[in-house]
Order: structure tokens, then C-alpha cells, then sequence
């Protein structure tokens, strides 16, 4: 049972805090409300420009990283299509440099054209180095347009091209900054060795005359139910041929999430697990294979890739992967199969919070989606999967089409 209090500031700045005397550290996170999803889809990327940007230095501190390393932290963060993550960890008796340092950038970036030029250049280069210039790099860039066609999902965190970063202004950067760097659209986290009293006082200090600007409530689209099978067949040189099928699966707040995610595990998620025992190992079809499920608040996509052994052809693997999940759609999944991915999973959860940065990121996390008290709920919710609601799983996204 992880421990924690809660307290909101006037400005709508949710704190919470988990204290841990047993280190001598402190983990902070916060983690902002703005994804890819919330990006007009003519300036996308933003999101993640955003994450540079915010080390540029902000309005009273020109350089973050060197008061934070002085004062013995490290940092780093991520974007995804949902939400951004800041995060830091230092010594407990260095804490309120964190408060100075994330409130001043909270508060307002430099916005200076060196900043934005310089981050533009890092976003386009890593652009071209992860996504266009590496084998399989530009799958997500082909694969999420082809299964969305409406949510802001069909373009990847890195945007849908990099004209897109190339062309982005000071007026498009402050707008964002002021749209959604707010204290009401973020969750400030703190787990190690800090009271909660402590902490409050000094988010009071650092944070609390932060002014809250009004939410431009943007509606987000639904995407509607796919009716047929989609293609797209991509030559590349790569060094095997690769396949990969993208269902449509359930969303971080239906019913569903627990068992989609412990599915992937049945299928791939050791080398006796379903497909990967009879498809790598017995029949030799693929020489690596794997499953992916996004968990995205919205409803994501349930990913199986596989490598092709080199005689293999399409048409046979496909052919193969689709008569294993129509056996699995079919059957009942043995006792023995649940339970081996539930204790792997709990074993997972259990060993992820022994790290106070992971306690700190899944509380913020957690307050995101309903509330941090659903943190000491996630076993309870992995238990409670039946082989029964496994199947429906299966039969309701495994819909292969003609």
C-alpha cells in the first residue's frame, strides 16, 4: 500500500506526496496535460518541441541543468501522445532548488528566437535520425495514419512531418505555453525523503501566485469503428522483412485495459508464451515476435509485429498469425497461462515501486486518470482478469477482415 496526501493550491496545482525516510533522496515530477492528441493537426510536434524547449532556460534562470547539477540532481523527461513528463531527483536538503527551478519555468519560458531555433534544429534532426534515416523508423509514421483516420492519434508525437517544426513561430510557441503550461492543467509529484508539510509549504511558496489562465476547451474527435481491413505495403532497405498488424483495442478507462494488457503477455511475452512458441520457435515462421498494447486514454491499438524469417513470404505469415488468433479467439486460454502473466505483472508493479521516481510519475499518472489512490488498486484490478474476459478481449478486437 503506497502512502501518500493530497493537497490542491488556489491556482488548481494538485501536490501530492509520498514520504520515505528510508533515503536520503527526493523525486519530483510533473507532469503537464498535453499530448499529441491536443495538437491542432497543422502544427503538429508541438508537444514534443515543448519538451526541449523547457530547457532553455526560463524567464529569472538562463540555464536549468547548472543550478540543478550544482545542487547534486539529475533530470529528464518524455512526451507521449497523451500527456508530458518532467521529471527530477535530488538530495532532500537540495528539494527547494526543484520548487525554484519548476516554478520559474512554469511560470514563463524565456521564448528567445537562439532558444527556439537551436531546440527546432535538435526536433528536426532527431526527426530525420530515429524516424527516416534507421530501419523500421518510419513504421509509426505509416502505421498510425492507416489505422486512424478522425483522432488526433494518427500522427505520431514527433509530428506528422517536420515542416510542421521547421515553420513553427514565437506567436505558435507562446500560444501553446500559455494554452496548456498551467497550474491547473498540471500534477506536481513528490516521493522520498520530504514531509508532506514541507512540501506544501513550498509549493505554496514557489507556485501558489502562478496565475491559472482560462482552458480553451478543444473536443477532441472519436474515432469511428473500422469496417474493413486496411494495406500498406512499404519497401524499404531493412534488414528482413517485417510484418505488422494494428487492431483496434479499448481505451485506459474501459473495462477491458487489464486484460488487453496482460493478452499481450499471453501471446508473446516469454518464449513459451502463445504466438511466440508456435510461430519463432516450432514452425520457424519469424525469427522475433512481439505484441504491443498503446494503454492510451483515448481508445488505442493493440500492435503484433513480426520479423520474417527470410524464406517466409507475406502471405504465409500473415496467413499463420491469423489462424493462432483465431485458435485463441476460439478457446479459452489455460489457468496455468493467466496466471504465469498476472504474477509476472504483479512481480513488475511491485519492483517498479521500489524506485522513488517510478512512485512519483505513477502517482501523477494516476491523478491524471481518475485519481492517485487507484495506484494501490492496480494488482487487485490484473487479479481479478478472468480467462473469460481474456476471450472477449479476443473476439472483440481480432477481427481480421478479407
Amino acid at each position: 500500500m503506497l502512502k501518500f496526501e493530497k493537497h490542491t493550491l488556489k491556482n488548481g496545482l494538485t501536490v501530492i506526496v509520498n514520504y520515505d525516510s528510508s533515503t536520503p533522496l527526493v523525486a519530483m515530477n510533473i507532469l503537464y496535460k498535453v499530448g499529441a492528441r491536443n495538437e491542432d493537426e497543422n502544427k503538429t510536434g508541438f508537444a514534443h518541441l515543448f519538451e526541449h524547449l523547457m530547457f532553455g532556460g526560463s524567464v529569472n534562470i538562463p540555464s536549468y541543468d547548472e543550478p540543478l547539477q550544482r545542487a547534486g540532481g539529475e533530470n529528464n523527461a518524455f512526451t507521449n501522445n497523451d500527456f508530458t513528463n518532467y521529471y527530477l531527483t535530488l538530495p532532500a536538503q537540495n528539494i527547494e532548488t526543484a520548487f525554484w527551478l519548476e516554478s520559474d519555468r512554469m511560470l514563463s519560458l524565456a521564448f528567445s528566437e537562439k532558444s527556439l531555433d537551436v531546440q527546432r534544429h535538435v526536433v528536426v534532426e532527431e526527426f530525420k535520425q530515429r524516424y527516416l534515416n534507421q530501419p523500421y523508423g518510419d513504421v509509426w509514421l505509416n502505421l498510425r495514419p492507416l489505422a486512424y483516420k478522425v483522432h488526433p492519434y494518427r500522427w505520431a508525437t514527433i509530428g506528422k512531418e517536420i515542416s510542421h517544426i521547421e515553420q513553427a513561430t514565437m506567436n505558435d510557441v507562446k500560444d501553446f505555453f500559455a494554452t496548456w503550461y498551467r497550474p491547473d492543467n498540471a500534477i506536481l509529484t513528490l516521493s522520498g525523503n520530504i514531509q508532506p508539510e514541507t512540501a506544501f509549504t513550498l509549493s505554496e511558496k514557489w507556485f501558489g501566485e502562478i496565475v491559472s489562465r482560462p482552458l480553451k476547451n478543444k473536443i477532441i474527435p472519436q474515432e469511428p469503428p473500422q469496417t474493413e481491413k486496411r494495406i500498406l505495403g512499404l519497401q524499404r532497405d531493412v534488414p528482413a522483412n517485417t510484418i505488422y498488424k494494428a487492431f483496434h483495442a479499448c481505451s485506459r478507462f474501459d473495462d477491458d485495459f487489464h486484460a488487453t494488457e496482460l493478452l499481450a503477455d499471453v501471446l508473446t511475452g516469454s518464449k513459451s508464451a502463445r504466438l511466440y512458441y508456435k510461430l519463432v520457435k516450432q514452425d520457424k515462421i519469424f525469427n522475433a515476435l512481439s505484441t504491443y498494447f498503446t494503454g492510451d486514454l483515448d481508445k488505442g491499438l493493440f500492435i503484433i509485429d513480426g520479423r520474417l524469417e527470410e524464406k517466409i513470404s507475406f502471405q504465409t505469415a500473415e496467413k499463420a498469425l491469423d489462424a493462432e488468433l483465431a485458435k485463441i479467439t476460439s478457446e479459452l486460454i489455460s489457468e496455468k497461462e493467466l496466471t504465469i502473466v498476472q504474477q509476472k505483472t504483479e512481480s513488475a508493479l511491485v519492483f517498479s515501486e521500489m524506485n522513488i521516481a517510478n512512485r512519483a510519475l505513477n502517482l501523477a499518472y494516476f491523478e491524471m486518470i481518475g485519481g492517485a489512490e487507484l495506484i494501490n488498486k492496480q494488482i487487485e484490478s490484473y487479479r481479478s482478469v478472468t480467462r473469460e474476459k481474456n476471450s472477449q478481449c479476443c473476439k472483440k478486437y481480432f477481427q481480421t477482415g478479407e
